[in-house]
């Protein structure tokens, strides 16, 4: 049992340092679960995420802080299933997503891609959602 966990351990780990999105699922006002992809990066002991402050995921956590995140599966939904149950906490100390450095590098070209200056999607992605994993569960 402890090498299944130290596996799925490490699985999450490698999953956090390499994929490009992560499902963040909020429920809202009438408890139904609501999964959208964003983008993100493991920060410390947290997932840090930016959105636009009028995006419902976040009235979703301020009514609720209860949330699950996970990655994409391969083509047949076998392998790298990795879900975190947390809380989330609306972190107002984090700087802006441009001045946040493993961000910005993660970032860049999608920022570009959008067609936003690093400033302007700091202006427009202004709230940092930070995910606390209380759980984790795959295989």
């Amino acid at each position: 049992m402890a090498d299944n966990k130290k596996r799925l351990e490490s699985k999450a780990k490698r999953l956090a340092k390499q994929e490009y999105v992560i499902w963040l699922t909020t429920v809202d006002s009438t408890n139904t679960p609501q999964p959208r992809p964003v983008w993100f990066i493991w920060d410390k002991d947290s997932f840090l995420i930016f959105s636009q402050p009028q995006a419902h995921k976040v009235a979703h956590i301020r009514r609720n802080s209860s949330v699950s995140l996970h990655f994409n599966t391969d083509k047949t939904g076998d392998q790298d299933v990795i879900v975190y149950l947390g809380i989330a906490t609306i972190d107002e100390k984090v700087k802006p997503a441009h001045k946040v450095s493993a961000y910005f590098k993660k970032y860049k070209t999608g920022i570009k891609d959008i067609g936003m200056t690093p400033e302007k999607f700091s202006q427009e992605y202004s709230v940092a959602i930070r995910v606390k994993p209380s759980s984790l569960r795959g295989w």
